[in-house]
């Protein structure tokens, strides 16, 4: 196939690719405006769909049976104009192998593939974006953005899980944490927002979204995160758990006769907001529904917001002071009731929100009497992927 003309302007792909779905942006190499956006759904099945905005319009295409190169190569065919200098993708694992970024090669390649087994919904569809980009833009530079690598300097004493030490060993079973790509964007735009360097801020940073996770960071560095092995630990979420007894799994076993397997399936994907409300995993949906009179919606976000406030606490005794807390994601830059709620449980450490900034999504919405700073800051994996992959391809 022909690739975008080398006449146009240079920019940087990113993707990230799922099981069945590919989700593309293209960004200006200067600049921070999504020049592009694909997201391709259902791939490989009959009703699979191609969505493309650019210039301000939205095409949306069949795209039957259509493989992921099928996908990414017709969203490709809307880049004319366009010339990608390198192209960044989203892997949720590096386990241990990776710190940092990495530019791609055969290397990298096989040892995202060992970090499958941390990751077996993710890290095998991610290899599937990647080597079908290879193929369409061969000679490319190409760059792997780890979700984990950000919490790679998490200590021993909060990586480590209290069990028998043959299984890190012999397994890497370890706590590695999620969302580092957002906490590490937004964590730059906290330090900025305080006019301070990255290297001088010691901040909490929380991630709430249909996936939540919370991070603790000194000298701009992740000390601790709430979530471990798996994406599954920690805060409530959308449709996961978090945090629940071990022993749940042989109790539901023993009680019901569900299989291993299905626990950790319902865990995942049906409990969270969803399974405390019994009503929507959409925290919009829940609170429409609690000022309504709905018990459950209700229930769902008091724990929501208890169990948040319960591991900022947590994370605070990771650092020697707290220069802010910041508030990012779907719900955290959008719901102020949920912030609200937050802060509220955290009021025992001298935080406190201003009622009209919060309710404004002001950038500092914490009160002149609040001894710890709050902050919302938008987070934008997709341009900080970006800015990696331009680093380590200039």
């Amino acid at each position: 196939m022909q690739t975008p003309s080398s006449t146009g302007a240079d920019c940087v792909i990113v993707i990230n690719c799922g099981s069945s779905s590919l989700k593309l942006a293209v960004l200006p190499a200067e600049g921070e405006t999504v020049l592009l956006k694909g997201l391709a759904e259902r791939l490989g099945g009959p009703d699979a769909t191609l969505t493309v905005e650019k210039d301000g319009e939205t095409t949306v295409t069949s795209i039957p049976s259509a493989s992921h190169h099928e996908a990414l190569q017709a969203t490709v065919r809307s880049m004319d104009g366009l010339t990608p200098r390198g192209i960044g993708h989203r892997v949720v694992h590096g386990g241990e192998e990776f710190t940092a970024s990495a530019l791609i090669d055969d290397g990298v390649m096989e040892a995202v593939e060992r970090c499958a087994s941390l990751a077996p919904l993710h890290n095998p569809a991610n290899l599937t974006g990647i080597r079908t980009a290879r193929s369409l833009f061969p000679g490319l530079p190409q760059v792997a953005v780890f979700d984990t690598a950000f919490h790679q300097t998490l200590p021993p004493k909060a990586f480590h899980y209290a069990i028998p030490h043959s299984y890190y060993e012999d397994l890497k079973v370890r706590r590695y944490g999620f969302h580092g790509t957002s906490h590490h964007y937004v964590s730059l735009e906290a330090a900025r927002m305080l006019g301070k360097r990255a290297e001088e801020t010691s901040l909490i940073t929380l991630h709430i979204g249909n996936g939540c996770s919370g991070c603790a960071i000194r000298d701009g560095r992740s000390v601790d995160t709430t979530m471990g092995l798996t994406p599954s630990e920690g805060l409530v979420m959308g449709t996961r758990s978090g945090d629940v007894d071990p022993a749940l799994h042989q109790f539901l076993q023993d009680q019901t006769g569900m299989r291993l397997g299905e626990i950790t399936a319902m865990l995942n994907s049906r409990s969270g907001l969803l399974g405390l409300s019994g009503l929507s995993n959409d925290m919009r949906t829940l609170s429409d529904a609690a000022r309504n009179g709905h018990q459950r919606a209700a229930l769902a976000i008091e724990v929501f917001c208890y169990r948040l406030a319960k591991s900022t606490a947590g994370l605070m005794a990771a650092l020697e002071r707290i220069d802010a807390v910041v508030f990012t994601g779907g719900i955290g830059e959008n719901s102020a009731e949920i912030r609200a709620a937050t802060a509220a449980h955290l009021a025992i450490f001298g935080i406190h929100l201003d009622d009209a900034k919060n309710s404004a999504h002001a950038n500092l919405i914490s009160s002149t009497n609040s001894r710890i700073p709050c902050l919302v800051v938008p987070t934008n994996e997709e341009l900080m992927i970006a800015r990696e992959t331009l680093r380590l391809t200039s």
